[in-house]
């Protein structure tokens, strides 16, 4: 006969039961036992909050924990979980829980990233245990790698596929050489992508992610608007085709890096060459590589969203919160983050892709090497085919892309470069920057 006289009973509530939400409620109950037996923490669900509960979800939640009102969870609950998304209540929801001494779970990375040091400090003062593995790559445990097994080591930098929408739409682009628009609508046909998917194209999901990763990392607030963000609206299957000539894929990258005192947090599509691990992550997955000054190279790889997966690190976080109720230790909360915020440097190092729509005609391309001269921009491969150029009518001349990949060069003297040769006669349109991450440069 089992001895029960070691289990410890916490109480979890969960506020917010959409696909996320469903899915935690699934997991608490169906594995309850397996959770126990490898724990010895026995997670009762006693209440899920919810404004709609007639719409139909994958797992019927039983009547009696069901409620529409959130303080009900808050009141019954040890552990708070929060999966409404958004701001604005989320936030309230959650300091409230942390007033009235509750442990608090939550996925939601846009408010932890943009408003996580009211939230952080809020925990810190009252003692208290809030956890956030399911805001940044679903079922990827890559924040409990940071936090725990990668604490001795010096962040050298983390690179991030941390969006599947833009994945899959760039997978597609790549593979198939569609267009991004009919990328975008098999996303949406598929279910990959929402019917208004600015948030992940645009780069903003991504940004959010990055930001908190980088926190985790350098041990201090980051001013969420000092990261540099781009999407992958107005990437041209032009260029995708053309960096397949030169050995890369184009990925949606999630970059922080620490430079000195200063770090680069930044999010834009950028060429990988195609042998690296990272440019083999394909379809809606995501993947995070993270460089340590003793451990070298870890990379962390899985689904990056959906019900199932994501439900899975915030029971990880559940169990974590549930442990840390037994012995109230500071030494378990989650965040010891210096309250000064980290500089951001603005200034990019890198190396680019520049693509120029030009006559194909002697001389050009050396007025736009001069003008990168100016700039100590210095070349390192150039490429024109006449297999993908593109005819124009500008007095019957034939148009192709010039393609240059430079060494690497700091951002401000690209952009000022870019603005000087758009002016020349002989570039037609506005020329394209796509950054390149490649070690050996």
């Amino acid at each position: 006969m089992e001895d029960n006289s070691l289990m410890h009973t916490v109480r979890v509530g969960i506020i917010g039961c959409g696909t996320v939400g469903t899915g935690t409620a699934k997991l608490l109950i169906e594995n309850r036992e397996i959770i126990r037996k490898k724990t010895d923490l026995n997670l009762e669900l006693v209440k899920v909050a919810d404004i709609d509960w007639k719409r139909e979800r994958e797992f019927n939640i039983p009547e009696n924990l069901r409620t529409t009102n959130y303080k009900e969870v808050i009141e019954e609950a040890d552990i708070v979980v929060e999966l409404v998304g958004g701001k604005t209540f989320a936030k309230q929801v959650i300091l409230e829980a942390l007033e009235k001494g509750k442990c608090v779970v939550t996925a939601n990375k846009h408010l932890l990233a943009e408003d996580g040091i009211e939230i952080f400090e809020k925990a810190r003062e009252r003692n208290l245990f809030i956890g956030f593995e399911a805001s940044v790559g679903g079922g990827i445990p890559v924040i409990k790698a940071l936090r725990e097994g990668l604490v001795g080591n010096r962040v050298l930098n983390i690179l991030g596929i941390l969006n599947g929408t833009t994945n899959y739409i760039l997978t597609r682009m790549f593979e198939e050489n569609l267009d991004f628009e009919t990328a975008l609508k098999e996303a949406k046909k598929k279910g990959y992508a929402e019917a208004n998917p600015s948030l992940d194209i645009d780069g903003w999901d991504a940004a959010h992610k990055i930001a908190i990763l980088a926190m985790l990392a350098y041990g201090n607030y980051i001013d969420f608007k000092d990261v540099y963000v781009e999407g992958i609206r107005n990437v041209d299957k032009l260029d995708v085709e053309l960096g397949k000539e030169l050995g890369y894929t184009l990925k949606l990258l999630a970059i922080a890096k620490k430079v000195d005192s200063e770090i680069e947090i930044r999010v834009h599509p950028t060429f990988i060459h195609s042998e690296e691990a990272l440019a083999k992550v394909s379809g809606v997955y995501n993947a995070v590589m993270i460089e340590g000054d003793f451990v070298g190279k870890t990379m962390f790889y899985g689904q990056g969203a959906g019900s199932h997966p994501t439900a899975s690190a915030v029971v990880s976080d559940i169990v974590d919160a549930g442990k840390f109720l037994l012995c109230k230790s500071k030494l378990n909360l989650p965040v010891n983050w210096e309250t000064e915020t980290l500089k951001v440097r603005k200034n990019f190092y890198s190396r680019y892709y520049l693509r120029f729509d030009v006559p194909d005609k002697p001389g050009v391309l050396a007025k736009i090497a001069n003008v990168l001269a100016d700039y100590n921009i210095s070349i390192a491969s150039v490429l024109q085919k006449e297999m993908v150029c593109k005819i124009a009518g500008r007095e019957n001349e034939t148009i192709v892309p010039l393609v240059i990949l430079t060494h690497k060069a700091f951002e401000k003297d690209i952009q000022n470069s870019l603005r000087e040769i758009s002016r020349l006669p002989v570039v037609v349109d506005k020329p394209v920057l796509i950054r390149v991450e490649e070690e050996a440069y």
